[in-house]
């Protein structure tokens, strides 16, 4: 399987080819005759390969599944840990050796540091044979060498793949002037070196499976071969994805080189969960127990399955107290990670006063995403749509509308001279249009003299049962046997003045969960309600306005 579409530039320090743009430039050729054959080589590689209790074998092998690489993976770091901790005391402190590279964030940090890509020199041995042969029975957790392998390599091919070999090779240093180089690697990295090298000079690998993938993905990004991490990425992706596969792709470490490389895996893993968990209330414990990239991923879509962005934010500290008990981590994860993806602009004014005396976020914190909110909301129509658009581009999804079950209202109350609220609800013409034949859609919850109200639009027969129509209706929410008298007004923008023009009045003395309405609202059928030159329709908006007042 030969892919010509993986090139890199020769200079390792302009872009990497990231699109597959320059399939037949540059290095992208088959120089697999050439892989550890002298006549085409001018180096020889020498592979030391460390030994440890717990890297006999890499991640991969054995591993039948991604869950067992990633638990063999867990496991090998943990014991990796525990010598580090038992054997560097042993070392003495100069010999801890590092290549300099930068630690990402902690999670990174701690998968990496002590995997890094460390290169030696093959020195002559001479009288200070002592000395030197400290110097190569050390790694940075005092391993020893259980083997050497002895491959021929070409500078030119490795230096155009990686960044790495190209500064390796010309540093101006020893190891750009020595014939022998050596390489240390730990034992559970060796198949998957191999397999890197050979795609260095041919372009494409032996492996297929999930977990020999994600090691060779690991070796290319510890030594920069940013055309194997794409081919590697690319291979994954087309694997069937599941929750477990979904969430290590978006654990893996995430240096700067892997982010760009590896970028179309992670948001096929972000689309994956965010498909499969839209509509959370089915799958409640399973959401509950992931990890905080999965929850990301989930409440980052805009196709969120739920009931309102209050039920958002509840979700939010649910998940939060279960997972960080501790209130100085809850507080931290909350303002730095997930605060950003509760749209607080769609939650209610009575939600929104519980954030501000809600002791999980930081009062600043929480002070400032509701004053947001609330200057959201105070924006003509005209103007939240032209931030919402603005922020489409972006990462930030706060001004977006998601595809609520309970669609969102605004309300303006009135306690004087008479306890009075006036609602408006705004449709668009395909929520409307998927109501056909019998469908219904509810509003979110408002409130007045205490109780809960909602709208509901329907599309229903008329009272003849001869043709179907647009209805609208008014409920109470269930409680008790509470009796409430409203007087009660629908109305709807409708053309050619874009005004509002009163449908329908009415009083009625509601009990819990009794509705009322009419059928019919625009006494039309439904085919001229959703025709083209339909009345109510503007920009493709139906603007929908309920005035209720309390009788005395």
């Amino acid at each position: 399987m030969k892919d010509q579409l993986n090139s890199d530039l020769f200079d390792p320090r302009n872009e990497m080819d990231s699109d597959y743009s320059r399939g037949s430039a540059g290095s992208g050729g088959d120089f697999g005759f050439a892989f550890n054959d002298s006549n085409f080589s001018d180096r020889l590689l020498r592979i030391e390969i460390m030994g440890g209790p717990s890297d006999c074998l890499p991640d991969g092998e054995g591993c039948t599944s991604i869950a067992d690489w990633a638990r063999h993976r867990k496991r090998r770091r943990e014991d990796m840990k525990k010598e580090n901790v038992l054997d560097l005391s042993l070392c003495p402190e100069e010999q801890v050796l590092n290549d300099g590279q930068p630690d990402m964030d902690d999670a990174a940090g701690c998968e990496n540091q002590d995997e890094e890509a460390v290169a030696m020199v093959e020195e002559t041995q001479s009288g200070d044979e002592d000395a030197n042969s400290n110097e190569s029975s050390w790694n940075m957790d005092c391993s020893t060498v259980l083997r050497v392998k002895t491959l021929h390599i070409s500078s030119p091919i490795l230096a155009a793949k990686s960044p790495f070999f190209y500064k390796l090779f010309s540093n101006g240093m020893r190891e750009s002037e020595q014939r022998h180089v050596t390489l240390r690697i730990n034992a559970s990295e060796e198949a998957a070196l191999m397999e890197l090298l050979n795609f260095m000079y041919s372009n494409t690998l032996s492996v297929t499976t999930a977990p020999a993938l994600l090691d060779v993905l690991m070796a290319a990004d510890k030594f920069e071969v940013a055309s194997c991490m794409r081919y590697c990425s690319r291979l994954l992706r087309n694997l069937p994805m599941t929750p477990e596969s979904a969430l290590l792709y978006l654990d893996l470490p995430s240096s700067v080189l892997m982010g760009e490389a590896v970028q179309p895996l992670t948001d096929a893993a972000k689309q994956y969960l965010a498909s499969r968990y839209k509509d959370m209330t089915k799958f409640q414990e399973e959401v509950m127990a992931l990890p905080l990239a999965g929850i990301e991923a989930i409440l980052s879509s805009d196709d969120l399955q739920i009931a309102s962005e209050d039920a958002v934010y509840d979700f939010v500290l649910k998940w939060a107290r279960t997972q960080y008990p501790k209130l100085e981590d809850r507080r931290e994860v909350l303002g730095s990670r997930l605060a950003r993806f509760i749209r607080f602009p769609y939650m209610t004014c009575r939600k929104l006063k519980k954030v501000l005396t809600c002791n999980d976020f930081d009062h600043e914190v929480s002070s400032k995403l509701v004053l947001e909110a609330l200057f959201f909301k105070a924006e003509a129509p005209h103007r939240q749509r032209s931030l919402a658009a603005e922020e489409s581009a972006t990462l930030n999804r706060r001004f977006i509308e998601r595809a609520y079950k309970y669609r969102p209202v605004k309300v303006v109350e009135f306690e004087l001279p008479r306890q009075q609220c006036v609602v408006y609800l705004d449709l668009k013409r395909e929520e409307c249009a998927n109501l056909f034949p019998s469908g219904r859609v509810y509003s979110q919850a408002f409130h007045l003299g205490g109780q809960g109200f909602f709208l509901s639009a329907h599309c229903n027969m008329d009272q003849q049962s001869s043709f179907h129509c647009f209805g609208l209706f008014l409920g109470m929410q269930e409680k008790g046997s509470v009796s409430f008298a409203v007087d009660y007004e629908f109305a709807a923008r409708s053309k050619p003045t874009e005004e509002f023009v009163s449908k329908y009045k009415g009083n009625y003395t509601f009990t819990g969960g009794k509705a009322v309405g009419y059928r019919n609202l625009f006494a039309i059928p439904w085919t001229s309600f959703m025709a083209e030159d339909s009345l109510y329709f503007i920009n493709g908006i139906l603007h929908l306005r309920a005035e209720l007042t309390i009788r005395h």
